[in-house]
């Protein structure tokens, strides 16, 4: 078989098992690749091939590391909207109570009992919250206007 086809049955299989996996580094790498079947393609020794190979499927790999796919999410899972689709609701609190210096509350939200917990720096008073963080069965809310 020639250089350029092993290549590119290589960046093949590495884009197959990429679908799998679900992350796109191996797609990167598929590109290094596939850039050592164009380096045989145009009659380069193995040795550049490899180099090219290296080289571009190193470099794509660092340009998906910087890029904003390439970044983890650092938030908490507990304060992300993509995970818990209560956080930036809305509940009403009419009465708060000290439990340990902290205030808290019990609030009717989507037709059950919720205990409540004030975020800090939000004054206890009654009105509208929002919900910022979700820790077990307690919302941690905040003042509706303090975004």
């Amino acid at each position: 078989m020639m250089d350029w086809a092993i290549w590119l049955v290589l960046a093949g299989l590495a884009v197959g098992v990429e679908l799998f996996t679900g992350t796109f580094y191996l797609l990167m790498i598929a590109i290094g690749l596939a850039a050592g079947g164009g380096v045989a393609l145009l009659g380069g020794s193995p040795e550049w091939q490899l180099l090219a190979a290296a080289a571009i499927g190193f470099a794509a790999t660092g340009l998906l590391r910087r890029s904003r796919f390439g970044k983890m999410n650092k938030e908490k899972a507990a304060r992300d909207p993509n995970v818990i689709l209560d956080i930036g609701q809305s509940v009403r609190v009419d009465q708060w109570t000290e439990l340990d210096g902290t205030p808290t509350s019990r609030v009717r939200y989507r037709g059950a009992e919720w205990d409540v917990e004030l975020a800090p720096g939000n004054a206890a008073q009654s009105g509208q919250f929002i919900i910022r963080e979700v820790r077990g069965s307690r919302l941690i809310v905040a003042h509706a206007v303090s975004h």
